[in-house]
């Protein structure tokens, strides 16, 4: 039977295997299929109790734990819209997001609800007419935000999750449409402010059929994944948990990373696949015995970020086990490339596209670039999303193309090769940074007249930000300014966003038409890699 809505895969896996084993936590709580199903079943009738209706958007403001298992999936099965969202963000950033989705329901955990409260109560002072720091288009859109606390105690006006699974309400009527909208995922978009791309059950269901055609298969149905990829992220939440479902094989949820836990948990559980960010090679580096911990493992999947194909090389070379990369987007719902569909190794590759998309390169014109040229890469597939939150602008054109702002070169083989970026985007940790957005923030600060912010490489995170700042005349020590920065920076950005590093500079380079020259600041970032520069 052709499936139109991502939820139905759990209810069919319930009925193939209810007492496998589908979902477990690191300290062993989990969920057979059956009972996964049950959960999710509950959720959306008690989500109908508190008057949430189809279309309506509820905010997933939780780590790696079951009820972001459960409480996504009963969204779906609710015909609701899901907004899962980094919950280590800060209030100001949620308050944004939950103004801008017209969410009006927040599930939240112990480790998120403060920020969610003060962010929540933002919203609803700007409904009532107070002046806050929300735009007056975010607030046009907002509803009044209620809160599903999960595992805490709860405050007047708020539900605990417990009483959501208990809730009498209706059933929930199937509505076999796979354009309906299942999720929204805050990304960075040109603009600088991050924008929800608008993903559909179509767009996901599509990108898990077509990562089921590669050959090998990247999950068979008797693996055991690892799930340390935030649930947030379009990778973690789609190309694993989504592959999980589709194959009914078995997730491991880690809620924190640490290097020597993680690859304990690998040998207890006899851990097959390894879906893994480019940080990981680097904490891993130099671990005694690293080839015998990682005995279960026959496949790791590195995505959201490049990997160099020396780390590649090195890796596979100490522990035998295979690493394939690929290239993804959250607008693709994310894969696009695999190493696994290339025809053969090549270093620095990140693969050929997935059965059923379609690559093209394209010049500053629009032209199709010929040949081995570099240029703009365009996608197409069913599995691309329908345009940005909330007017579908920005989504494929009528022929179905959609331009990444990414620029790569073909080889005649069909592999995608990496150049450059369009967009300025620093990738921490597998999560975009835009840095217009950081540097709006560090403007706010007292004493700062301007402010350029870059990415320049990391070891640990494969990129990290630095913010070049002026300060006005009237401001002190630069130490002075730089901890005024770092400080305000950590009260309104996650903290992947914030800068690594700072520096206080009397000017910031610019063109002749007044636009910073950031070439030149990663030029003097790359002499003091070099070890040219103090």
């Amino acid at each position: 039977m052709l499936q139109t809505d991502l939820a139905d895969l759990v209810l069919t896996a319930a009925e193939v295997a209810p007492d496998r084993l589908a979902v477990v936590e690191s300290d062993g709580r989990g969920r057979t299929w059956g009972e996964l199903e049950r959960e999710v079943s509950s959720f959306a009738t008690g989500l109908g109790g508190l008057g949430v209706r189809a279309g309506h958007r509820m905010m997933i403001v939780l780590g790696n734990r079951l009820e972001f298992v459960t409480s996504y999936l009963g969204v779906l099965r609710a015909q609701v819209v899901a907004v899962p969202v980094n919950p280590r963000s800060t209030a100001d950033e949620l308050a944004r997001m939950i103004a801008d989705s017209g969410t009006r329901l927040v599930v939240a955990d112990p480790h998120s609800v403060a920020a969610v409260r003060s962010a929540c109560a933002q919203v609803v002072s700007a409904l009532d007419g107070a002046t806050t720091d929300l735009d007056a288009d975010l607030v046009s859109r907002a509803q009044r935000p209620r809160i599903v606390v999960v595992d805490g105690p709860t405050e007047t006006g708020e539900v605990a999750y417990a009483d959501v699974l208990a809730a009498q309400g209706r059933a929930v009527p199937l509505l076999p449409d796979p354009e309906k909208l299942a999720a929204l995922l805050y990304t960075s978009g040109t603009s600088g402010r991050p924008r929800a791309a608008m993903l559909t059950h179509r767009a996901l269901l599509a990108n898990l059929a077509q990562i089921a055609e590669v050959e090998p298969p990247m999950i068979h149905g008797d693996d055991v994944v690892l799930g340390v990829l935030p649930l947030f992220h379009v990778y973690g939440l789609n190309a694993v948990l989504g592959g999980i479902l589709r194959h009914r094989a078995k997730l491991l949820l880690v809620e924190q990373w640490d290097p020597h836990t993680v690859l304990d948990l690998i040998e207890d559980e006899a851990v097959s696949v390894l879906p893994v960010a480019p940080p990981v090679f680097a904490h891993w580096r130099g671990v005694e015995d690293l080839a015998d911990r990682l005995g279960p493992v026959r496949l790791v999947l590195s995505g959201s970020a490049p990997l160099s194909g020396e780390v590649v090389d090195e890796f596979t070379a100490i522990t035998g086990v295979p690493v394939h990369q690929g290239y993804g987007l959250t607008e693709a719902a994310p894969v696009v490339t695999s190493t696994l569909c290339s025809e053969r190794h090549q270093s620095g590759s990140v693969g050929a596209a997935l059965p059923g998309i379609e690559l093209r390169l394209v010049d500053d014109s629009g032209h199709v670039v010929s040949g081995e040229d570099p240029g703009e890469i365009q996608v197409r597939g069913a599995n691309l999303f329908s345009g940005y939150w909330p007017d579908s602008s920005g989504g494929p054109t009528r022929e179905g193309w959609w331009s990444t702002g990414d620029v790569g070169f073909l080889d005649a083989s069909g592999d995608l090769f990496l150049v450059d970026r369009l967009k300025e985007l620093v990738i921490v940790s597998g999560f975009n940074v835009y840095p217009s957005e950081v540097e709006e923030v560090i403007r706010e600060v007292p004493g700062v007249r301007d402010a350029a912010v870059i990415g320049v490489a990391d070891e640990q995170t494969g990129e990290a930000v630095v913010a070049y700042v002026v300060g006005s005349d009237a401001q002190g020590a630069a130490d002075a300014l730089a901890d005024a920065v770092r400080e305000h920076t950590a009260a309104r950005l996650a903290r992947f966003k914030q800068p690594s590093r700072i520096e206080v500079v009397d000017e910031l380079p610019f063109t002749v038409t007044g636009k910073v020259q950031k070439g030149r600041l990663r030029g003097i970032e790359r002499r003091r890699a070099l070890g040219l520069l103090e």
